[in-house]
């Protein structure tokens, strides 16, 4: 079986080293061509140093060869990315092709979740048949490159598509659910990495487990929230890329937005917590797009409208709690 990799970064080397250990045929294109000629000759990422990366891994600098005769496609660009890659490599994706998407986010422009992006880019009447699958849950790539076990979800309205995904990623480390509720998956897979931003600026300025608890308790309402209001079935959100994410995504230092929130919390600028942290921090991606959510869908999002005010509109991290902690009384049954 024949898989080609978009994106060479963290998650997706770790997944590609992962399939390639079970045998199938891997091929990993970048945009980024010095990423491919240093990948090809040391087999070692700077992001994930202890890994070794199996020689039986082809790079290319052609996107075209990425997307030939391929069982499936990973696309593990940055979720800002998503677009502009499927647009270069559509002339080259052959109609009935699974696309299997790992990117976690929704575009500011359109407020498309990834797959929604991909699907849009395909919607040429070419690819009529493409079916694409979100794959999703809690899962740092810095574990999943130890071969540590982990949990994951392949959601898809087409089962069989589902499925198939499920088989070829299950292995004795790594243990694949599916799921129909796409929308659901992918709103968590964004939103969680907001709220993880909020954990870890919490940290930042010292705050405890108590607060913490309280960030991810309510941040899982909020992302809950929106969720019924899209459409999204409760239960995705109490799953495991719902709160199994939000809690790995907001507890620990392998996540990016949780270092980055801490940064900030400790009085770095966003711009400066985010190159501090020296890859893509995909909660700061995310909030114009929930910001307009939060608009359109007239709810409220308390936690998520303060990392916005925090991280672009230059409101102080100690203001936004105080005010969080003054809001007028509620019950916790209200969602």
């Amino acid at each position: 079986m024949k898989i080609g990799v978009l994106g060479a970064g963290t998650w997706g080397m770790a997944l590609a080293r992962m399939l390639a250990n079970d045998e199938y045929e891997v091929t990993v294109w970048s945009a980024i061509e010095s990423e491919i000629d240093e990948l090809s000759s040391s087999r070692v990422h700077k992001n994930l140093p202890g890994m070794v990366i199996p020689d039986s891994i082809v790079f290319t600098k052609e996107i075209r060869e990425v997307c030939k005769d391929k069982d499936i496609l990973l696309s593990a660009v940055p979720s800002v990315f998503v677009r502009g890659t499927m647009e270069k490599a559509a002339p080259f994706i052959p109609d009935g092709q699974i696309i299997v998407d790992v990117a976690k986010g929704i575009e500011a422009s359109t407020l498309f979740t990834m797959s929604q992006v991909i699907e849009d880019v395909l919607s040429d009447g070419k690819h009529g048949n493409v079916k694409v699958v979100a794959l999703s849950g809690p899962t740092h790539a810095e574990e999943v490159a130890k071969d540590l076990p982990t949990t994951i979800v392949s959601a898809c309205k087409d089962m069989t598509a589902a499925e198939k995904v499920q088989d070829i990623f299950m292995n004795t480390c790594m243990r694949v659910y599916t799921n129909k509720d796409v929308l659901g998956i992918e709103l968590c897979g964004a939103l969680k990495n907001i709220i993880a931003l909020a954990s870890g600026i919490s940290a930042g300025l010292g705050y405890g487990d108590n607060a913490k608890a309280a960030i991810i308790t309510r941040g899982m309402v909020e992302m809950t929230r929106l969720g019924l209001a899209m459409g999204a079935d409760k239960q995705t959100f109490a799953g495991l890329a719902g709160i199994g994410d939000l809690i790995v995504t907001a507890t620990s230092m392998h996540s990016r937005n949780n270092r980055c929130g801490i940064l900030i919390g400790q009085g770095v600028p966003p711009k400066e917590a985010v190159k501090q942290v020296g890859m893509v921090v995909e909660g700061v991606n995310a909030l114009p797009a929930a910001m307009r959510l939060i608009e359109k869908y007239g709810i409220e999002m308390p936690i998520t409208s303060m990392v916005n005010a925090i991280v672009n509109e230059k409101v102080s991290p100690a203001s936004a709690v105080n005010a969080l902690m003054q809001r007028d009384k509620k019950n916790e049954m209200d969602l």
